[in-house]
């Protein structure tokens, strides 16, 4: 399967969210903005100043008819302790078998430590309402996330 460029149709997905609700990314099309993020590990350092940037921006995203999606291969459980440790105000998703993840091209070899192995890239997404990939983010810092997610979604009129 090629990996989704900007202009193409984003792909579906169905996912668990943080209370073991299902989530399908169609049910948003003609009614909302997207921004799926992938990242890699729930309650880690630089997970939480991403995610907390985001759930700090919440009003400025929700203007632009923004609803966010996050998503990391945790279970379920672990995405629940996150979102009440951090008081996110919007749903993680669980990709346990990283499928999504592989649709999006945000699953692959990564360094770290020293050690070689297959994770998640952090890398976000920007989907219109019509269900089409408007952007893929995957060079900003985990503190300036929210910044770059803003800025790009003015840049794109969304």
């Amino acid at each position: 399967m090629p990996l989704p460029t900007t202009h193409m149709p984003a792909p579906g997905f169905t996912l668990l969210d943080h209370t073991g609700t299902e989530v399908r990314l169609l049910d948003y099309k003609g009614k909302k903005n997207v921004l799926v993020y992938f990242y890699p590990k729930a309650m880690t350092p630089g997970c939480t100043v991403q995610a907390q940037g985001l759930r700090d921006i919440a009003d400025q995203l929700a203007v632009h008819d923004v609803v966010v999606f996050g998503i990391s291969p945790d279970p379920v459980k672990r995405l629940a302790k996150f979102v009440e440790r951090d008081s996110l105000n919007f749903q993680l998703l669980s990709d346990e078998d990283h499928a999504v993840a592989d649709a999006y091209g945000a699953w692959g070899p990564k360094k770290f430590m020293g050690r070689e192995f297959d994770g998640i890239l952090r890398t976000s997404y920007l989907v219109d309402k019509e269900g089409n990939l408007r952007e893929i983010l995957n060079k900003f810092k985990t503190k300036d996330h929210h910044e770059v997610v803003l800025s790009t979604i003015l840049e794109l009129g969304l």
